[in-house]
């Protein structure tokens, strides 16, 4: 599983990066079924956006989660991202 972090408009810190590679790591579980993450982090205003764009097998999933502070986003991003992954599986298994 390959994760990228960048930013747009906010400056990338080591602390951020190694934040979202931890939070992520949880995700490594469903490995055979994720492909790539690709997770952006945004300001705009004083609203901290956090989007993830995950290839998984058969299609891509995106997910946005927005807070007043970039951790609390990132946190909300990888529940909403591990909800989408277990509904993903769920319907593969139904087909």
């Amino acid at each position: 599983m390959q994760l990228k972090v960048q930013g747009v408009g906010i400056k990338l810190t080591d602390a951020l990066k190694d934040y979202v590679n931890d939070k992520f790591k949880k995700l490594e579980r469903k490995g055979e079924l994720v492909t790539s993450i690709t997770v952006t982090l945004t300001v705009d205003n004083l609203t901290h956006i956090a989007k993830a764009d995950v290839a998984v097998a058969g299609g891509n999933l995106h997910t946005e989660a927005e807070a007043e502070s970039m951790y609390p986003a990132i946190d909300g991003l990888i529940d909403k991202v591990d909800r989408q992954l277990v509904k993903y599986k769920e319907k593969l298994k139904q087909e």
